[in-house]
């Protein structure tokens, strides 16, 4: 790696940082790291190497949030299924930025699985972008200055352990790839276990649309969080709203014996299957996640309101076929 940065580098830096942005499994910290360790040896200058990397995330992030804005929940749903966590991957950087807003990115490269998602995030919300390069920017450059900082610091620590790993030869390597198959295949089993405990339980959308005209319908509960509901406005109507966060409070006052119908507009219903795990821990014991969720309903051709305004927990007023 030395080698390489020491050959080509500030090109390199911002090469693995820009396709690390774009959603490459190129871990950009690393070569950032080893980036700082030829600065404190005088062979690359730090100013380059940190605007080198700057220049790579600011352009990967444009990326996305070109896609967001122009495609909104669309590019979203894309993130959740090449996401490792396609269940949480969203929903983490919704609740982020209802906290911070565009500030979110001011932090979202120090959070793993934020920056690519919060970028699309942001640009599906509306964020001018004037305020996105300035928060990304300085977002980016603060990320870049510590990593490169970390390896200026501690340089020599750091030729020793890359001397270490060098004297492994392909032992270290093929030990750092079986450690990552094997974090990869855990998320995968986990999720995979989630959903199987729960595919028997789901219902089609012509279920619910039959039920829903019957003398005791099923409690509908809509579990995307509010900044979801701001990017897709859609719902069913007289569907309860609460986020992962809120189910408890949603459903407070619906006897345990009602039948609820849970949906979302994640991949594999993820969201809707743990709010359902979660209801049925409380004691609910007829809990159902809706099979496709809002987009297989709205396929369907079954009436949809729409939110109206800007605040996402506004009561559904606009009926559409």
């Amino acid at each position: 790696m030395i080698a390489l940065i020491t050959e080509y580098g500030v090109l390199l830096v911002f090469l693995n940082v820009l396709l690390t942005q774009l959603g490459a499994p190129l871990p950009a910290v690393p070569t950032l790291v080893v980036a700082g360790t030829l600065v404190a040896g005088g062979q690359l200058a730090p100013a380059a190497a940190i605007g080198a990397a700057v220049a790579g995330a600011v352009l990967g992030d444009l990326a996305w949030f070109s896609a967001g804005r122009r495609y909104g929940a669309g590019v979203m749903r894309l993130l959740c299924r090449i996401s490792l966590s396609p269940d949480s991957c969203v929903a983490r950087s919704e609740l982020h930025f209802q906290r911070w807003r565009g500030r979110v990115l001011l932090i979202a490269k120090f959070v793993p699985g934020l920056s690519t998602v919060s970028s699309s995030l942001v640009g599906a919300m509306g964020l001018r972008l004037p305020m996105f390069v300035l928060f990304d920017g300085l977002g980016s450059l603060w990320w870049a200055a510590l990593a490169v900082g970390l390896g200026y610091l501690f340089a020599a620590q750091i030729d020793s352990l890359l001397a270490a790993i060098a004297s492994a030869g392909t032992l270290a390597i093929e030990l750092l790839a079986g450690l990552l198959a094997l974090y990869v295949l855990l998320r995968w089993w986990r999720r995979r276990r989630l959903l199987r405990t729960l595919r028997t339980a789901r219902i089609t959308v012509d279920e619910l649309n039959r039920l829903a005209g019957e003398g005791m319908p099923p409690v509908i509960v809509d579990v995307r969080s509010p900044a979801a509901r701001r990017v897709d406005a859609r719902v069913i109507p007289g569907a309860l709203l609460a986020g992962l966060d809120g189910i408890d409070q949603a459903v407070h006052d619906v006897p345990l014996e009602r039948e609820l119908v849970i949906y979302c507009n994640c991949p594999n219903e993820a969201s809707a299957a743990m709010a359902a795990k979660a209801l049925m821990t409380q004691g609910y014991r007829h809990v159902r996640p809706l099979l496709g969720g809002l987009d297989a309903w709205d396929a369907a051709g079954y009436p949809v309101m729409r939110l109206e305004g800007a605040g996402a927990d506004l009561p559904p007023l606009r009926t559409t076929a």
